[in-house]
C-alpha cells in the first residue's frame, strides 16, 4: 500500500535519504520556499496551501503511489502531521522529524526549555496577548504575520504602561531567534522599546522572559491583599459566592461594571487566566487601586475602563458574562444595554445592598426575557475566641441566564 512520507527539514539542505525518499514519490507536497529544494529530484509538485484542497490532491495520489510531505521541523509541533493524520491515519504515515523550531531557537539562546510555557499566536487576535503572555515568567511564543515580534512588544509596552508598571517594563527581556537554520539567521535580545522598534521577517521565534515572583494563593485573596478605598470592597465571602455564581467560563470576554478596587474581576481573572476581564469604573481613585491589583498580581487579562456605564460600554466586546457590582443609579440602563450585547447563553450577576437596587434589578432582568434567580447572603465574622461578632449588611446576589 503507498504512504505519505511525512518529511521534517531544517535549514536549506535535505539528506541524501530525504532525497531518495522524494525521488521515489509519486509525488511531493511543499511549500513555495522549499521548491528548489526538490525541483530536480520530481517533477510532480503539489503546494502545501491551501491546505483543505492539498489533502484532496494527496487523497487523488495515493492509489497510483506514496506521496511525501516536506515541512519544517517537527511536523508533529504546531505542523501539518495533525491534518494529515486526521485524514488519512496514522498507520498510513511515516513520519521523519527534525529538530523542532523550538529545540533551535533554545539550543541558540543556550536556553533550557523544560519549564516553558508555549503558546502559538497563529490566528490569534492581538487584544488579549498580554493577558496571555505577562502572567509567565517564561514563555515562548509562535509568531504569524499578524503577531510579529515588534507588534506583540508594543502591545505589550502599551499594556504595561496603561498601569504604570515601569517595574516590569525595566525587568522583562525579550528574544527573537529569525531564519533559524538558514543563511539569514539572526538572533537578537533586548528590551519591550528595543524590539518594537524593529521590523522581522515572517519566520521566527520570541521568548519572553521576567524575574520570577512568589505568588499568593490561586483563589481566595483576603480584603487586606487587595488594594481598596475606605472598606469600599467586596466581601469576601460575597466575592466567593458572586464568582460561583457566575460560572466562568475558560474563554471569553467579561465585564464587571461599577468595578470598585477590582476584586471580583482580580480573582476572576486569576481563576480563568484566558478570560477577557474588562473593569469598568469612573472614580479616578478607584481606577489607580485597580491599576495597582492588576500590578500586583500580573492580571493583564484585566483591562480597567475609565468611565461610566452604559456609555462606556459601547467599544467592548461582547461579553460571555456581566457582574454589576454598582450601578451609580443608572442600573435599569445599564441591564437594558447588558440584555443586547450579552452574547447567547449568557450570565449576568447583580449584587444588590438595597431593597430597591434588588426589586429594580429583579423585574427589569424579567421584563428583558432572562431566566432569574436570587439569593440572600448575610455574613457574620467572630474570631474564636475572644473576638465579638462583626455583622455585615446582607447582600442580595441576582442572576440572570439569557
Amino acid at each position: 500500500m503507498s504512504r505519505i512520507e511525512l518529511i521534517g527539514i531544517n535549514g536549506a539542505v535535505l539528506t541524501d535519504e530525504q532525497r531518495e525518499l522524494v525521488r521515489h514519490c509519486a509525488a511531493v507536497v511543499v511549500s513555495r520556499r522549499h521548491r528548489s529544494l526538490v525541483a530536480a529530484l520530481n517533477r510532480h509538485l503539489l503546494d502545501i496551501t491551501p491546505v483543505a484542497t492539498m489533502l484532496e490532491q494527496v487523497a487523488e495520489v495515493l492509489p497510483s503511489g506514496s506521496v511525501a510531505v516536506l515541512a519544517s521541523g517537527d511536523p508533529l509541533f504546531h505542523g501539518i502531521g495533525r491534518s494529515l493524520i486526521h485524514r488519512f491515519g496514522s498507520e498510513r504515515i511515516t513520519i521523519h522529524p527534525a529538530l523542532s523550531a523550538v529545540q533551535l531557537a533554545c539550543a541558540r539562546f543556550g536556553l533550557p526549555w523544560d519549564d516553558l510555557v508555549l503558546l502559538s499566536l497563529h490566528g490569534r487576535s492581538g487584544h488579549d496577548l498580554p493577558g496571555r503572555i505577562l502572567g509567565h515568567t517564561r514563555i515562548l511564543l509562535l509568531t504569524d504575520h499578524r503577531n510579529s515580534p515588534d507588534r506583540v512588544a508594543a502591545s505589550l509596552l502599551a499594556a504595561l504602561e496603561a498601569c504604570n508598571d515601569g517595574e516590569r517594563i525595566a525587568a522583562l527581556r525579550i528574544r527573537v531567534a529569525e531564519n533559524l537554520g538558514l543563511a539569514e539567521e539572526r538572533l537578537l535580545s533586548g528590551s519591550l522599546a528595543d524590539i518594537a522598534a524593529q521590523s522581522f521577517a515572517p519566520l521566527n521565534i520570541m521568548v519572553v522572559e521576567q524575574p520570577p515572583r512568589t505568588m499568593p494563593l490561586f483563589f481566595g485573596l483576603r480584603e487586606s491583599e487587595i488594594r481598596h478605598s475606605r472598606g469600599l470592597i467586596t466581601k469576601d465571602e460575597v466575592r466567593a459566592a458572586t464568582l460561583h455564581r457566575l460560572r466562568l467560563p475558560a474563554l471569553g470576554v467579561m465585564w464587571d461594571i461599577g468595578g470598585g478596587s477590582g476584586s471580583v474581576s482580580l480573582e476572576a481573572a486569576r481563576l480563568a487566566p484566558d478570560l477577557s476581564m474588562y473593569t469598568i469604573e469612573k472614580n479616578p481613585e478607584e481606577q489607580e487601586n485597580i491599576r495597582a491589583n492588576i500590578r500586583a498580581y500580573a492580571t493583564y487579562n484585566m483591562r480597567l475602563v475609565a468611565g461610566e456605564a452604559p456609555e462606556a460600554l459601547a467599544d467592548l466586546p461582547d461579553p460571555d458574562r456581566i457582574f454589576i457590582g454598582g450601578s451609580g443609579k443608572r442600573l435599569e440602563a445599564i441591564i437594558e444595554t447588558a440584555s443586547i450585547r450579552l452574547l447567547a447563553g449568557g450570565r449576568i450577576v447583580i449584587n444588590a445592598v438595597l431593597p430597591t437596587t434588588a426589586t429594580t434589578a429583579l423585574s427589569c432582568l424579567q421584563r428583558l426575557g432572562f431566566q432569574v434567580t436570587s439569593a440572600t447572603l448575610a455574613v457574620t465574622r467572630t474570631t474564636y475566641p475572644d473576638g465579638a461578632p462583626q455583622v455585615f449588611n446582607p447582600i442580595t446576589l441576582i442572576t440572570g441566564d439569557k
